[in-house]
Order: structure tokens, then C-alpha cells, then sequence
């Protein structure tokens, strides 16, 4: 069937779960042509390769904090300069985005679901970027965001729009179990475990919970894949073998490993709510006040929040073996949808 383009959306992927995201996004949008950038970051790349998207390399991260910052009004000033053009972007906590579509006279589309400066102080850069992230044209956001974090800074809040559900879920909907994925891996059962970003503006903590989490793994003889964020969190697994700790060579597809897992811990908060979001065990070891979506799935029992490794311990034992479930995601996915459609025609118009 031929489909007939209307609109190009441009977008912008910086994070390892945004190929993902956009992926299932854009798919639901058959209207509307993709031109996408990709920034190098851990295994953005590569996933953005894996999805199936045709993308132009712009700019990098930094494994360093003070280039990081820096590289970010850098690769700012690149997108300005080199955007495809479009009639909307697309981006997802991404002030970089946000500003060069600015600049090119491009109505922006942003989802987020970090509201991180309502919990944590003593943070400007990260606020900073909060305020540079809500000058987009429209903001997408979960209905359990705090909605003040953006009409604080004088944004219209008739294009603060919001949906039940996670960011997660959008991706999540199209994700299809294999079976031989597996085989990959040197064991059949395993918790997956991904680090703190310890150096991120965010976190305040300079300690990782991690060496005790295998340390517990171990002595519970469980099996783990650990997912490094390469900014020297990799030797925590020095004192293990490959058939305790795996640590893959190459980049695995998330959703794949939580599928098939036992349970998913990380010190950030996405790997937990796409595990939750697929109704496997999740486990957020976050080392701030966490996100008001990780709080409210807390709340509805679909993740536990902690940093203590025998409250983690019982509550996976409690769990293990949980069946994965999609419904909910795909209700979600097709509510974004309409929401994104109607911001299209309304710029259409």
C-alpha cells in the first residue's frame, strides 16, 4: 500500500531508549515522514541501526562532566546548523532539540517525564535544562508529572498535554518476545542490573550501590547481566566470572533481556519502568527523591523504589518467574498517537 507523506518530522535521539521510543511512535504516525539525527552516546547509535531508522551522526557525549556540559550548547549550535528540514520535531529531554528547532522556526514536540528539580535541590544546571527543555512548542508528559515544573516557567498550559500512562509504554506496545534470545547469554535465568549515572548534575551520592547488589546476587546464587555505563562502573565485576556476572561485548536489546529476566534493577529509572510496564519485576535503586511516574508505580505496586539490598532481595523472590503482559502499553501507545496526531494537523492547519 502506498502511503502518501503529509508532514516530515525530524527526530532527535541522544539516549539509548530513544530509537525505541520513536520507533513505536513513528510507526503509528504513517502520515508523517522521519529524518533523524543521532547522537554518540553508549549505545544510542547502534540501537537507532537495530530499529531500523535511516540517520544522519550529530555530535557526541562526553564521558567527562565538565565537556559534557559543555558539549551540549556545542552539538546545539550543530543541529542549528545542519537540521534537516521539517515541518515538526520530535524529541524526547532534549533541550538541544528544543533549541535549534528554535532557531530554524520549527514547532517542537517534547515528552518528558523528568521532574526531578521538584525533588532534588541545589541542582541549577539540571533546572537550567528543565527551563531550556519547556520552550518547546508542545510538551507530552505522563499524568502523574508535575505539570508545575513546566507552567513555572511561563509555559502555556494549554500545550502541556498529558496521557495515563509512561513514556515506556509507547515502545513497549510493539515490542515482540524471542524466543531464542536466550541463547545469547551463558545461563537460562538472571536479574539484569544496571549503575547509577553517578557523575550526572542530578545525583549527589558518589557511592554505588551496585558492589553490594552483585555481592547479594552472588551469595543467592543468581545469575546477572550487567550493563556498564562505561564511566568506570565496570570493574565492580572484577571478582566474577562470565558465568556469574555476564557482561555483554556488544549492545543487547533491552526490552529482550527484561522480557526474559527474573527482574530488572537499575540506578537510573527507565530499564525499571519498561520492565514494569511489561509486568516484570522492577526495581529502581535511585539515589534521589525518585521521579513522580517511578512514585506512582510504586504506589500501584508495579515497581519497588529502594536502596537496600535485602528489601531488593525479598521483593524479587516475592516476584521471580512473573509472567510478562502488553495491554496496557498498547492502550497507551494509541492514546500518544492521537495526542501527536492532532498536534500535526493543528500545525498543519
Amino acid at each position: 500500500m502506498t502511503v502518501t507523506y503529509t508532514q516530515t518530522a525530524w527526530i532527535d535521539l541522544v539516549s539509548p531508549s530513544h530509537p525505541f521510543f520513536f520507533r513505536g511512535l513513528s510507526d503509528s504516525l504513517p502520515g508523517i515522514r522521519t529524518e533523524v539525527t543521532v547522537r554518540e552516546k553508549t549505545e544510542t547509535v547502534d540501537l537507532a541501526a537495530e530499529t531500523g531508522f535511516d540517520y544522519t551522526v550529530l555530535g557526541r557525549d562526553f564521558d567527562n562532566t565538565l565537556l559534557r556540559k559543555v558539549g551540549i550548547p556545542v552539538r546545539t549550535m550543530q543541529l542549528a546548523a545542519r537540521a534537516p528540514s521539517a515541518s515538526v520535531s520530535l524529541s524526547s529531554r532534549n533541550a538541544m532539540c528544543v533549541l535549534a528547532s528554535k532557531v530554524r522556526d520549527i514547532p517542537s514536540v517534547h515528552f518528558t517525564d523528568n521532574d526531578i528539580t521538584a525533588h532534588v535541590d541545589g541542582l541549577p544546571f539540571e533546572e537550567l535544562y528543565n527551563r531550556l527543555e519547556a520552550q518547546a512548542t508542545h510538551n507530552i508528559v505522563p499524568a502523574a508529572f508535575e505539570t508545575e515544573e513546566l507552567t513555572k516557567w511561563r509555559f502555556d498550559s494549554s500545550r502541556v498535554h498529558t496521557y495515563d500512562g509512561y513514556k515506556e509504554d509507547i515502545y513497549v506496545a510493539d515490542f515482540e518476545p524471542d524466543d531464542s534470545f536466550p541463547k545469547r547469554l551463558p545461563f537460562d535465568e538472571y536479574i539484569v542490573i544496571r549503575p547509577e549515572a553517578l557523575d550526572a548534575a542530578y545525583v549527589s551520592k558518589a557511592q554505588s550501590l551496585v558492589p553490594e547488589l552483585l555481592r547479594g546476587a552472588a551469595e543467592r546464587d543468581i545469575n546477572v547481566v550487567y550493563l556498564p555505563r562505561g564511566r568506570g562502573d565496570k570493574h565492580f565485576t572484577a571478582t566474577y566470572n562470565s558465568e556469574q556476572v555476564y557482561v555483554p561485548r556488544t549492545a543487547l536489546n533491552g526490552l529482550q533481556l527484561a522480557w526474559h529476566s527474573n527482574g530488572v534493577l537499575t540506578g537510573s529509572g527507565t530499564m525499571a519502568r519498561e520492565a514494569a510496564c511489561m509486568n516484570k519485576p522492577a526495581v529502581s535503586f535511585f539515589p534521589e527523591t525518585p521521579l513522580s511516574v517511578d512514585q506512582r508505580l510504586q504506589r500501584k505496586g508495579r515497581m519497588l523504589t529502594s536502596r537496600h539490598p535485602g528489601e531488593i532481595f525479598d521483593y524479587l523472590s516475592g516476584e521471580w518467574r512473573k509472567a510478562g503482559d502488553l495491554g496496557q502499553s498498547r492502550r497507551v501507545r494509541d492514546e500518544v498517537s492521537s495526542i501527536v496526531a492532532r498536534i500535526c494537523e493543528s500545525i498543519h492547519e
